[in-house]
């Protein structure tokens, strides 16, 4: 355990709604921000105007696919082991994280 934090102000989206909307229209995400969107398997980034870091974790929390810098109007494919993703800004995975690895959230 590293205790390394990837995010302090996280957003959790849990309805069809907000899992469909998730960063759609925002000019930009702050570092040290983050959207979980549960559940989900699979992310669009259209009409999004940045890239974003996806880390798709299983329920336990063990990361099982990672998506680095994913431009706008793209479909991610369907990870079906993942029970959540976690929406990062683009660069903050980079080294830090590798399938495998087990993520602890905090409240």
């Amino acid at each position: 355990m590293t205790g390394e934090v990837l995010a302090e102000q996280v957003q959790v989206a849990e309805d069809f709604l907000s899992r469909l909307i998730g960063l759609m229209g925002r000019k930009t995400m702050a570092d040290g921000s983050a959207l979980i969107l549960r559940p989900c398997r699979s992310v669009h980034t259209f009409f999004m105007r940045f890239n974003i870091d996806l880390v798709f974790l299983d329920r336990r929390g063990m990361v099982v696919h990672l998506i680095k810098d994913m431009p706008p109007f793209r479909i991610s494919p369907v990870v079906l082991r993942a029970s959540l993703v976690i929406e990062l800004p683009g660069g903050t995975v980079r080294n830090r994280l590798r399938p495998g690895d087990v993520l602890q959230m905090i409240d």
